[in-house]
């Protein structure tokens, strides 16, 4: 016993009694886990690689190695010849107005150095600048070359592993360009430095941050407001077409759900459990309900019953993704890093059993109905005069709908509401388990190595303030942005050739997801699996203990149609999928060929539904 409760006892370490606190709560129940660091990690602590992507590209460091890379020939493809040729036009333009000559010799020579800056440093001496000149060159050249740098700047800054190239931009436009040109010299020796880059490429700007917040979530922010202008004010497609409108809305969901995720950290990082809790059981399924009703919405003014269908298989491609598709693909990259890794497996085995209550919970109804409705056909024949041959039936299936009044409403209707009943209390007692009662399954140990003393010179990236503003934004964008997309995904299910089931366990199942899939990598990289297979069951049990409940209430206060009853392909599929994932999270080990074989799972199940006929009311 001694052994085993030293073999799963976690030990935290952190650079503050904030940060603790985030990745404390990341092991407890029902907490959304998040990976990026809610306070600004010092950098003299970091290392030599982090250093240099936070760097301002002022100072000479020692370099082996030849500068002809690959990526500063991309540079010199993509931005070098251009911004040279800029700076050549500007400075004939400048010798032209004559008292600009000594800008003209500036740009001159930043010509060839823009060409190939690489271990070339542009440095400061102390001269004196003729006034008008000055006045010529703020007039005349700056302006352009403004052009010119803000274009390579966005560039650059888009493409997020040519970073270096965007702050070299920033650099000159901001300081260099507005100094006098006696004062900028373009030398290799050590001086004070202006400007110096050896490298246009970096792989590692993946990791880069902007308060907080992944470099790539920044990038797709403009994105979000793309999607609203051309939503609202064009009505009529007539600039842009719905599917575009469509592609545009659900990809936007993707850098809100960032947003969100840091904003439930950040506010529960910087709070007792008890407002974590309630925080992560809101807003941590706002991504997912924002979606669901506003389909339902539209489905329902509409009279269309597929986009009810659609709903429900979101719900299902959910549960399969987070069962199967996030565990195996950390346990596969983890694999490869690490060659076997460990988790905890009783405090699996909490989210195990709760996943096995709400699908049986989720799916009771479904059951229930096969049990006891009708099989119906919507139209049978036979030769005439044959009577020994069968009678050939088309879209025979069982009436689960409420078409089969009496049944619905003595019998399904009631047991669907007590359900929705139970699945919250379940979730509830699940939270009293693991956070106050029995907290000792996860055995959580904050070491003080890093953090004692350490809370009051801590900076978080957002106050509770900040985060909560953000998260209001966040939420109200990320309903606006669920609506155009219902509005608009009509011509997709209408004309395409793939089945809405396929749609709906895909697109609008994982892509709300993708924040999480991406911690849960990172997570399994650090050798942090039991983390990492948390993240998918986290989502498994919210989405059926929290948002199908949230939904049949919200059918029941307004009618759009929401019947708790699932087609075969559905049930089938997430029951043997929690079968096979609890099967395999038994012995407490994981590599990647078990997460191969659920992903293999989870792509077989991708093609059931992709080649599934459409869905009864589609």
């Amino acid at each position: 016993d001694v052994w085993q409760e030293a073999s799963i006892r976690t030990t935290i370490r952190a650079e503050n009694e904030v940060e603790a606190h985030k990745l404390a709560n990341n092991y407890r129940f029902g907490f959304r886990k998040w990976k990026s660091h809610v306070t600004e990690r010092p950098i003299e602590d970091r290392s030599d690689v982090v250093k240099e992507l936070y760097s301002d590209l002022n100072y000479i460091k020692h370099h082996s190695g030849s500068l002809v890379t690959f990526g500063n020939v991309i540079y010199v493809l993509l931005f070098g010849w251009w911004i040279s040729l800029f700076y050549f036009l500007v400075s004939l333009l400048m010798f032209c107005t004559i008292a600009g000559i000594p800008y003209g010799k500036l740009c001159l020579q930043l010509s060839g150095y823009f060409l190939w800056p690489f271990g070339k440093a542009l440095q400061k001496v102390s001269e004196k600048s003729c006034r008008l000149s000055t006045y010529v060159w703020l007039v005349l050249g700056y302006p352009l070359l403004a052009v010119v740098h803000f274009l390579a700047i966005f560039l650059s800054w888009m493409l997020v592993f040519t970073i270096p190239v965007s702050k070299m931009n920033v650099r000159t436009l901001s300081i260099i360009l507005l100094m006098p040109p006696e004062e900028v010299i373009i030398r290799t020796v050590k001086k004070v430095i202006l400007l110096c880059c050896y490298r246009a490429f970096n792989w590692y700007y993946y990791k880069f941050t902007v308060d907080g917040i992944n470099v790539f979530a920044v990038n797709l922010l403009p994105l979000v407001i793309i999607t609203l202008v051309i939503g609202y004010m064009d009505k009529d497609n007539y600039y842009v077409s719905s599917e575009a409108k469509f592609a545009t809305a659900v990809s936007s969901i993707i850098p809100l759900s960032y947003y969100i995720g840091m904003g439930i950290a950040s506010i529960s990082a910087q709070s007792n459990f008890a407002v974590g809790a309630v925080v992560n059981a809101t807003f941590g399924s706002i991504t997912e309900m924002a979606f669901y009703i506003t389909a339902l919405l539209q489905g329902h003014r509409a009279g269309n019953n597929c986009y009810a269908e659609i709903v429900k298989s979101a719900l299902t491609g959910t549960l399969l993704g987070c069962i199967l598709f996030i565990p195996g693909i950390c346990m596969i990259i983890g694999g490869c890093k690490h060659r076997e890794q460990r988790f905890n497996s009783r405090s699996a085995g909490v989210s195990s059993a709760l996943l096995f209550i709400s699908i049986g919970g989720v799916f009771a109804p479904t059951l229930f109905s096969k049990a006891y409705g009708n099989f119906i056909c919507e139209g049978c024949n036979n030769s005439p005069g044959n009577t020994t041959k069968p009678f050939l039936c088309n879209n025979c299936h069982y009436d689960l709908s409420e078409n089969n009044r009496p049944l619905f409403l003595s019998h399904i209707e009631p047991l669907v509401y007590t359900i929705s009943v139970l699945l919250p209390a379940a979730y509830l007692i699940g939270l009293i388990f693991t956070l106050k009662t029995h907290s000792h399954i996860y055995d959580i140990h904050i070491s003080d190595t890093h953090c004692h003393g350490a809370d009051h010179g801590a900076v978080v990236h957002w106050s509770r303030s900040r985060a909560v503003v953000v998260l209001i934004l966040a939420t109200v964008m990320m309903a606006a942005c669920a609506d155009l997309s219902t509005e608009h995904i009509k011509p997709i299910i209408s004309n395409s050739s793939v089945s809405q089931y396929f749609i709906g366990v895909t697109v609008l199942a994982m892509v709300p997801e993708l924040p999480e899939i991406v911690n849960g990598i990172q997570f399994a990289l650090q050798n942090n699996i039991s983390l990492s297979l948390e993240v998918g069951s986290c989502i498994a049990v919210q989405v059926c203990m929290l948002q199908i409940p949230l939904l049949i209430l919200f059918n029941a206060f307004y009618d759009v149609g929401f019947v708790l009853v699932f087609s075969d392909l559905h049930l089938w599929a997430s029951i043997f999928s929690v079968i096979l994932v609890n099967y395999i999270f038994m012995d407490g080990k994981s590599d990647y060929f078990q997460g191969t074989a659920l992903v293999v799972v989870y792509l077989i199940l991708l093609a059931l539904y992709f080649f599934a006929p459409a869905p009864l009311g589609c």
